[in-house]
Order: structure tokens, then C-alpha cells, then sequence
């Protein structure tokens, strides 16, 4: 079992930044590959960025690319996502995943899911 956490969301204006941390707990944090995906009212959860269990390999959806960084720090057992130059239609939940198997570059990827943090964007 993997126990996932995340904070960092809040509100912020068109062109600001956020970073979103994503807390592991339970079986080897390093074991897994992490995502992030999000999720906005009345619309599937999509990827958003994922990096693999060495944390050399990362992986971000177009929408994103340039804009958002993720990374993760095994010695605090935590995934990052920085985002920068934030838009209106970047508001969502954002949920961190974890993958045993793979890095996780699809919803069902994710053997577990953190309880989501919501990130708001006002123009």
C-alpha cells in the first residue's frame, strides 16, 4: 500500500505560480513511477506530467509543456509540480498517482491516487 498526500493548490491570477507536493507513505517511494493528472468540472481526468522511478525520465502533456516541471526528492519521499505562467483553463483538481509497473502516462496507470488538491485561476 501507498498512502499519497497532496497540498500546494490554492488560488492565483492569470501569469502567476504554484508548486504542488505530492507526500508518500508506506512501500518504497523510489519503487514507483508518479503522475500528476487533473481534473476539471465535468470533464475526464487527463495527464498532466509523470517522471519515472529513477526520476531521469520525464514526461508532460502538450498543454503543459514549457509551463510546468515535475520532479521528485527521494529522500522526502515527494513528488513536485512546479507550475508557472498559469491560465485560466489550467483550473482543476490536481491529483498525484502512483505507478508500480510503469511510469504513469495514463489515468489507468495509477495503482493509487491521492485525495486531489484544487488549483484555481482567475483571469
Amino acid at each position: 500500500q501507498v498512502q499519497l498526500v497532496e497540498s500546494g493548490g490554492g488560488l492565483v491570477q492569470a501569469g502567476g505560480s504554484l508548486r504542488l507536493s505530492c507526500a508518500a507513505s508506506g512501500r518504497s517511494f523510489s519503487s514507483y513511477g508518479m503522475g500528476w493528472f487533473r481534473q476539471a468540472p465535468g470533464k475526464e481526468r487527463e495527464f498532466v506530467a509523470a517522471i519515472s522511478r529513477s526520476g531521469v525520465n520525464t514526461y508532460s502533456a502538450d498543454s503543459v509543456k514549457g509551463r510546468f516541471t515535475i520532479s521528485r526528492d527521494a529522500a522526502k519521499n515527494t513528488v513536485y509540480l512546479q507550475m508557472n505562467s498559469l491560465k485560466p483553463e489550467d483550473t482543476a483538481v490536481y491529483y498525484c498517482g502512483a505507478a508500480a509497473t510503469t511510469v504513469p502516462l495514463r489515468v489507468g496507470s495509477c495503482n493509487y491516487w491521492g485525495q486531489g488538491t484544487q488549483v484555481t485561476v482567475s483571469s
